[in-house]
């Protein structure tokens, strides 16, 4: 039996850490209701112990690459809380590799967390955001709008997110909005705090290319997220965000006028 509830819901796949919590974070401080599906619990725990604002969290573990999974964690949801207003799609698996290297099982989870984790959250999500004429936002990467070296199968499973993105904001557009943001390297795991901190040489081959001369944080891919999921986005749909500090705005060229070394 669902319960009667006015607050707003969210749905954060993917939420036990880097963006997906600090994004479970942004919309708690917005007042929604916020649910953590992912495949740990641990880590969604962390997530619900860690939130700044002290407002319950409620996780739930699921795999989005199991349909059945995550169709019943979203009518779960629906029930429990009476609605379901935002879904998030952040879960995602980066593993490096070239067509002609990387291994089977890596390409495989690939394909099955970040496209048909995607699919199927959606279409399990789908008939309780129309209730309510809710949104999904999806997360995908810089690596969906331009390559990046040996990351082929990230790169076309970001890309095939892409045309998801589109394809849903067409078809189900007079009921729900379909929007994406798309982060450049963020600074979402300790090892990528390590790799990139001030003095490294992959920090100062990265402040070359990236106008805003750093990598991003997770709030600050959550604060997009949660426009894009706001009343003030009211009348974008189809929207892809590049949050990369520029990176996007340039055509991979270097800067040909420079005269300091």
């Amino acid at each position: 039996m669902s319960q009667q509830n006015s607050t707003p819901v969210a749905v954060i796949t993917g939420a036990g850490t880097g963006i997906g919590a600090a994004t479970a974070h942004r919309f708690a401080a917005d007042g929604y209701t916020v649910v953590l599906v992912g495949r740990t619990e641990a880590t969604l725990q962390r997530t619900a112990q860690e939130n700044p604002t002290g407002v319950e969290m409620h996780p739930r573990v699921a795999d989005v690459s199991d349909l059945a999974a995550v169709t019943a964690a979203m009518d779960g949801v629906a029930e429990r809380f009476g609605r379901l207003d935002v879904l998030v799609n952040n879960a995602g698996v980066a593993i490096p590799g070239t067509v002609d290297q990387i291994d089977v099982d890596s390409y495989r989870t690939m394909v099955s967390t970040n496209i048909d984790g995607v699919f199927f959250a959606s279409r399990a999500a789908l008939p309780h955001l129309r209730a309510v004429r809710g949104c999904i936002v999806n997360v995908g990467s810089v690596a969906a709008l331009r390559g990046e070296w040996n990351q082929a199968a990230y790169n076309m499973t970001k890309g095939a997110l892409v045309n998801l993105t589109n394809s849903m904001a067409l078809d189900h557009g007079h009921q729900i909005r379909v929007n994406a943001v798309h982060p450049g390297v963020t600074l979402s795991r300790q090892v990528l705090r390590d790799a990139l901190a001030e003095g490294t040489s992959l920090r100062r081959r990265f402040v070359e290319r990236v106008p805003m001369g750093r990598p991003g944080e997770p709030a600050e891919v959550a604060a997009v997220i949660a426009f894009l999921a706001g009343r003030d986005a009211g009348y974008l749909n189809g929207v892809h965000i590049p949050v990369d500090g520029g990176l996007t705005a340039s055509d991979g060229q270097t800067d040909l006028y420079r005269t300091n070394n």
